[in-house]
């Protein structure tokens, strides 16, 4: 015999969101500053690559789309690498931003990418998880090119900036959420970005799915998710 839905609850419908990923809508502070001045530095870098490195969630990929609006730059997974010509990548294009490059990627098409660029007199932007310094490649010259280059670091967020990048998650949801139930969170969660983001979709996920409007209980069932996973 088929399950009873318990009435007046409902499926949660994901229907997406749209994260808002222009120069307005990044969020600066003391904490990327200096990633934020990198990238408003170009073209003018003292070499051919540049490393944006920090935890999930920091605002790489933020700082990352800024900088191609600017430069046309063409975009690549690293972890898509494998199999592919680096050749027929660079072809027509005198900027690359290649994400993600701690995962386990073709280290040998990276390099032939980087130095593709680099003889066109171009620019590639990598981002990261950690500095080129704690990355274990195989390859000395890999090796080589990214610890020469720039690698600029954005650090965990104060209270200024995660109470603003979890008003920006809940408007990029379109979800009403008042500044009490921003200072509930912040005096309770752990510091990170990781975490918002976490938070930010349970709470979109428990207000679908029970029609309800975020509250403090809300939120205190969403932190209680978080803690236990």
């Amino acid at each position: 015999m088929p399950r009873q839905r318990r009435h007046g609850a409902q499926l949660p419908l994901d229907l997406g969101h749209r994260t808002a990923l222009g120069r307005d809508e990044f969020i600066a502070a003391p904490c990327n500053e200096n990633a934020l001045l990198w990238i408003d530095r170009w073209p003018d870098w003292p070499a051919t690559g540049l490393v944006l490195y920090g935890p999930p969630g920091c605002g790489k990929t933020h700082l990352a789309e800024i900088w191609r609006a600017r430069s046309g730059a063409a975009a690549v997974a690293a972890a898509t690498l494998k199999g592919r010509d680096a050749a027929k990548m660079s072809a027509g294009t005198g900027a690359m931003l290649v994400e993600d490059i701690d995962a386990d990627i073709a280290e040998r098409t990276l390099l032939h990418l980087y130095n593709l660029i680099g003889e066109g007199g171009g620019h590639i932007l990598f981002t990261a998880l950690e500095p080129p310094a704690r990355m274990a490649f195989a390859l000395p010259d890999l090796v080589s090119r990214l610890r020469a280059m720039p690698a600029i670091s954005i650090a965990d967020p104060d209270d200024m900036v995660l109470a603003a990048v979890m008003r920006k998650m809940f408007e990029d949801r379109q979800l009403p959420v008042g500044e009490d139930i921003i200072s509930f969170l912040l005096a309770r969660m752990e510091r990170s970005y990781s975490a918002a983001r976490f938070i930010a979709a349970e709470i979109d996920r428990l207000a679908l799915a029970e029609r309800r409007q975020v509250t403090i209980p809300l939120a205190r069932l969403a932190l209680a998710g978080e803690k236990g996973g």
